[in-house]
């Protein structure tokens, strides 16, 4: 990614994380209804995704998809934050601060691991709150109640009943989602941003702005799909276990899965698949755009692979001395022409 100033890449990761949230949450509300209702051995199943957002929007309107945002929004822009900047130090610490070498596993899955795992105790209270209030509403063919008046009760009741540690229900789940999931996901990233700016080498066109946006949304697009379908089904095991009150239930999420899968197969395991890809593209497209773009904004150098660079300034040098030449053809031919 970018090199040199800190602190920078934590103010771009914050406001990418907020991008993402204004994209992504009414899809994870979805997902997360999904997941809680639709494992359960009894009780109302969504038929797929479209059914539960259209019975959100029915009874609850615009405003169902963004219940639980506020804690989404504070946690997420922090985790976004910490999740770029961590990743970003790591990964120079390890490259020695040659930022121009191909993207390399041993360097990104460690770097990536390492912020995920960080992130995961930021995550996992700001997300059982937010799956907790997720779950509420006012659907009436879902038996439930409004149990928490908002983001704040909702901490606040789970501290009563729980304890603070309640706040980390499903927190070991939460680390391993993380951990692996941004390891796929950052190097998912950045060799798709690699290969693709290294095919545009040879191109006639010219590397805009317009063409790095481009490179941001199918990078990070991608990505987002890919960091989902590596780590849905511990997500499944971790909104069950933060939405259930029953503090006898497992929280080894493989004894989770495993139950799941018994019950409804692989299916079971990937349930929300579809909202949850649906949001992945959009969301982590708009924010590795954001992030990006807060990056050159703040004077964060972002580089291309250097053989990239080598065989544009190459391209370019060519053009200029090719320019010249055609200079003093035509000076040539005016000389002849006075004579």
């Amino acid at each position: 990614m970018g090199e040199n100033s800190g602190y920078k890449h934590y103010v771009a990761g914050w406001v990418s994380g907020v991008s993402m949230v204004i994209v992504g949450h009414p899809f994870d509300t979805v997902k997360v209804k999904l997941q809680k209702h639709n494992t359960e051995a009894n009780g109302f199943k969504y038929r797929n995704g479209l059914h539960c957002t259209t019975r959100i929007l029915k009874t609850e309107g615009v405003r169902g998809l963004y219940r639980g945002a506020t804690p989404s929004f504070v946690g997420m822009a922090f985790e976004s934050s910490i999740l770029f900047g961590i990743y970003s130090q790591t990964k120079q610490a390890l490259q020695g601060g040659d930022n121009n070498r191909k993207p390399e596993p041993h360097i990104i899955i460690p770097s990536a691991a390492f912020a995920g795992s960080i992130i995961s105790f930021i995550l996992c209270p700001s997300e059982l709150v937010k799956c907790r209030m997720q779950i509420q509403g006012t659907d009436s063919v879902v038996p439930t109640s409004l149990k928490y008046t908002g983001p704040l009760n909702c901490a606040i009741q789970t501290v009563k009943a729980e304890g603070v540690t309640g706040l980390f229900k499903g927190g070991v789940t939460t680390l391993m989602r993380e951990a692996i999931g941004n390891a796929v996901f950052f190097t998912t990233y950045e060799y798709i941003r690699h290969s693709l700016h290294f095919k545009l080498k040879d191109s006639s066109v010219d590397h805009t702005n317009l063409i790095d946006v481009g490179i941001g949304i199918v990078s990070g697009g991608l990505s987002g799909i890919a960091f989902w379908s590596a780590v849905l089904p511990l997500d499944v095991a971790k909104t069950i276990i933060q939405t259930t009150p029953d503090n006898h239930l497992t929280k080894n999420p493989f004894k989770m899965l495993t139950s799941i899968y018994r019950r409804s197969g692989v299916r079971g395991c990937y349930t929300g698949f579809g909202p949850t890809v649906s949001r992945a593209f959009p969301a982590n497209a708009a924010a590795i755009v954001t992030f990006e773009a807060a990056s050159k904004l703040l004077g964060i150098v972002f580089r291309r692979d250097s053989s990239v660079d080598v065989r544009l300034k190459a391209r370019h040098i060519h053009d200029m001395m090719s320019f010249m030449i055609d200079i003093d053809r035509i000076k040539f031919i005016s000389f002849v022409c006075v004579d």
